[in-house]
């Protein structure tokens, strides 16, 4: 059981806040330079590469969120240090001075004028020195309300919203009280439900802000003559596993904000919040790119309830899969780290299946890595709003 003296080990970056991880990242800002950034993760060992399919002719509100994500990767409290790569000199510098505000080491280097050797080889230098110097860097003793945990669930099934989920509620519920910054998503999976979140909001802001980003949603739905998410949600796995309605899917997704959360602020995707409590990030509902938009906006930690079973991690922000379905924990064993089966068998209440995952959040948080780092799942997946100009 956490409590406000919980503490875990963690490092402490210059901008103040507390990472579990300690990467050092090449980020491509485009397409075309993830052979550069590959290259230098294969010079220096101890050094990652993320590559990715855009950058390219993006614009607007879309090249908006490309930048805000691309900078929230880079800064997020689990990376020491970042090379950035990009085919032009101009937004990679863009990339490079965000990350750089927050006092992180970073530097950018452009392949046109100076090609893919050269680029590799000042890259590589670098990088070098970056994986050095981050070597040496120690875990301190932090509070645990300095622990910032994200949450999505995936291939959900009717063990997901009555055992899995639940343990999320329950611990997200835990971690409220003492001070925690936590996030929820996954706008199409409220449909049903919204009025249930809306009134959890902790104050009239926060709810017009929530039903503006659920609006939203919904009139992109609208707008493409969608009459229905019938091909999409539930999913063909949801309903194998007996979900039938996406209002259903919603009840058992609600069930991962506990029962004492208040809603206490709402963000747009890959946003960084601005204070402890629940927030709600408008965020897709693929397993991979919400993941990715919570590592953009700082989270270190993330609890994922699975059903049927998914596979899904992350380059830096370590994924903690929790599982009711005793099915899905025989056959896929090495995927969970927390087998909360008990609850649904009546072997366990469910204070004592919320602190099994606590139990495994303040180790992998002190170090221990998760199935999907141990097995190298690093799905990172960008959230595209237009198609390309």
């Amino acid at each position: 059981m956490i409590s406000k003296d919980t503490t875990f080990l963690g490092y402490r970056r210059e901008n103040g806040r507390v990472g579990v991880r300690n990467h050092v990242i090449i980020l491509p800002l485009d397409d075309l330079s993830n052979a550069a950034c590959e290259a230098v993760a294969h010079n220096i060992k101890g050094a990652m590469a993320i590559p990715h399919p855009y950058g390219r002719l993006q614009f607007g509100a879309d090249l908006d969120l490309h930048f805000r994500t691309l900078i929230g990767t880079g800064s997020n409290p689990n990376v020491a240090a970042v090379v950035v790569i990009g085919i032009e000199d101009g937004w990679t510098q863009k990339v490079v001075e965000g990350i750089a505000a927050t006092g992180k080491p970073v530097v950018g280097f452009g392949i046109e004028g100076h090609g893919d050797h050269e680029t590799i080889l000042k890259a590589s230098r670098k990088a070098r020195e970056f994986v050095q110097t981050a070597s040496e860097l120690q875990r301190v003793e932090c509070p645990i309300s300095e622990l910032w945990v994200s949450t999505k669930c995936g291939e959900s099934d009717t063990t997901s919203g009555c055992g899995a989920n639940p343990t999320v509620g329950n611990a997200f519920d835990k971690l409220h009280a003492l001070g925690s910054t936590l996030v929820f998503g996954e706008t199409s999976e409220i449909t049903g439900g919204e009025s249930i979140v809306a009134a959890r909001c902790a104050n009239d802001d926060v709810r017009e802000r929530f039903m503006f980003m659920f609006n939203r949603y919904q009139d992109m739905i609208n707008r493409h003559k969608t009459s229905d998410l019938s091909d999409s949600q539930p999913t063909k796995g949801n309903i194998a596993g007996g979900l039938t309605t996406i209002e259903e899917k919603a009840m058992g997704n609600i069930q991962k904000i506990g029962k004492k959360c208040s809603v206490d602020g709402v963000i747009d995707k890959a946003e960084i919040p601005t204070h402890p409590g629940l927030w709600f990030m408008d965020s897709s509902s693929a397993a991979a790119e919400m993941v990715t938009l919570c590592a953009a906006s700082g989270y270190v930690v993330h609890f994922f309830p699975t059903g049927q079973g998914n596979v899904i991690g992350n380059p830096i922000l370590p994924v903690i899969k929790i599982c009711a379905n005793p099915r899905t924990v025989r056959l896929m064993s090495e995927h969970i780290d927390v087998d909360c089966s008990g609850l649904l068998q009546r072997e366990k209440s469910l204070d004592q299946t919320g602190d099994q995952l606590l139990e495994m959040m303040v180790a992998t948080a002190n170090g221990r890595l998760t199935d999907a780092e141990v097995l190298g799942h690093r799905e990172f997946v960008l959230t595209r709003l237009y198609e390309s100009a």
